[in-house]
């Protein structure tokens, strides 16, 4: 059986915004509370992180991410709301892909 493969991401004039790895930094981000945490739990340098982050911060009109400088409380990293809807419509998008690709491999004959 043949099957159509692929993935989706999103750019923003030319430049990727968002996609499977970055959604996945953000979750890591969200589960450990850390950019170095989520790097080293992706086998991900700490500059390549901040990178992305970066990168997505800089193209959205909200940040995704907000990272706070140690202290009495201490430092951390969270997601923010709009880095929640993010995520929620990247994963949405990447559904309706993953049935698309379905649907259209059971029509594929060769």
């Amino acid at each position: 059986m043949f099957t159509i493969k692929g993935s989706i991401w999103i750019e923003h004039d030319n430049h990727a915004f968002i996609g499977a790895g970055r959604i996945v930094l953000l979750e890591r981000i969200k589960e450990h509370g850390s950019i170095t945490l989520a790097a080293k739990s992706m086998k991900m340098s700490y500059r390549q992180a901040w990178e992305l982050i970066d990168s997505m911060n800089r193209q959205s009109d909200t940040p995704l991410v907000e990272a706070h400088s140690g202290g009495a409380g201490g430092g951390g990293t969270k997601i923010t709301a709009e880095g929640e809807r993010v995520i929620k419509v990247y994963k949405d998008l990447n559904e309706k892909f993953q049935k698309f690709q379905e649907a259209e491999s059971k029509k594929l004959k060769f």
